[in-house]
């Protein structure tokens, strides 16, 4: 049976609140999933856990047979287009029977622009 998974990768950060923000994505994204994903987990680049290599494995052991990686950034910068791309590419490695999808970064969406004028409208 095909069980799909979908990773949200932040940069990482030394300050604490900003690594908790990514646990808090990923709780809203599992609240509003759809059963889309059986599986739904973060993971940070670097400076703190779960590592990108870490988080695969964990998918890969809950039984996900096609993880789709997801950067957690507003631009198409080296991260998502380069850093990203190799690391999931070598946490796959020892899994070749698992398939995996690196989605675009966050960019331009009509979405994020009603977020932009929400918090501006708080402030006026």
């Amino acid at each position: 049976m095909s069980k799909k998974a979908l990773i949200i990768v932040d940069h990482g950060s030394k300050i604490n609140e900003a690594n908790e923000m990514l646990v808090d994505i990923a709780e809203l994204i599992k609240n509003k999933n759809s059963s889309e994903f059986e599986i739904i987990t973060y993971c940070h680049m670097e400076l703190v856990e779960p590592t990108i290599s870490q988080a695969f494995d964990d998918c890969v052991s809950k039984g996900a047979n096609l993880i789709v990686v997801h950067p957690y950034f507003l631009a198409p910068g080296r991260h998502s287009t380069q850093d990203i791309p190799r690391m999931v590419k070598d946490a796959a490695a020892s899994h070749p029977e698992v398939s995996y999808i690196i989605t675009e970064p966050l960019g331009i969406h009509e979405k994020i622009i009603d977020v932009i004028l929400e918090r501006a409208r708080v402030t006026t």
